[in-house]
């Protein structure tokens, strides 16, 4: 089977997951896969929206409950931790919309929501407002970055699946990479 029979037929589920834990690299590719046709760019969106919503909702209330054992087993977080919560005292509701657009912040943000003192429905509410500015930011993003290429390779259709596996694999390495230099910092 094809890479683009592949995200026709599992592309959902595979969006959602990948939402659920960091979700750029899937959503821009959703977002691709929407502009060749493969789905629907409203239900990419919509999706997206929900996995970036419920991921860092997972991780507010892991943080709320359990904060303080990952800061035992993790202590070189605590400066990290430290640092966010100055900027989450002053500027909690610009941070929360903004998070996810913050490198390296998107799961460790949220745990340090909630270990802070802002309200669980305060986060449910700017997390919303921030999940939906990125979904549709971020797919949007997807979906023209097929029309661009569309203008540069009028002929698209013949190497869809080499700038699907390209997608894939970019960020693919991308995340190994971010994984290889956090198990560096923090675990030395």
């Amino acid at each position: 089977m094809s890479l683009s029979g592949l995200i026709a037929d599992y592309g959902y589920v595979a969006l959602f997951a990948g939402t659920l834990l960091e979700g750029e690299t899937v959503l821009i590719m959703a977002g691709f896969a929407a502009h060749q046709g493969y789905l629907q760019l409203h239900w990419v969106i919509s999706i997206a929206l929900l996995g970036g919503f419920l991921g860092d909702q997972f991780y507010f209330w892991l943080g709320r409950w359990r904060g303080a054992w990952v800061l035992s087993h993790f202590p070189r977080l605590v400066p990290v931790f430290e640092r966010t919560n100055a900027l989450i005292e002053r500027y909690h509701e610009v941070l929360i919309v903004g998070i996810r657009f913050l490198y390296g912040l998107r799961t460790v943000g949220p745990l340090a929501f909630g270990m802070s003192a802002v309200q669980g429905w305060r986060f449910v509410l700017f997390n919303a407002l921030g999940a939906t500015i990125w979904a549709v930011g971020i797919g949007g993003a997807g979906y023209l970055s097929g029309q661009a290429i569309e203008l540069w390779l009028p002929d698209l259709k013949r190497v869809e699946e080499v700038l699907l596996f390209t997608i894939l694999f970019g960020g693919l390495g991308f995340w190994g990479w971010r994984c290889w230099k956090f198990r560096r910092k923090f675990y030395r």
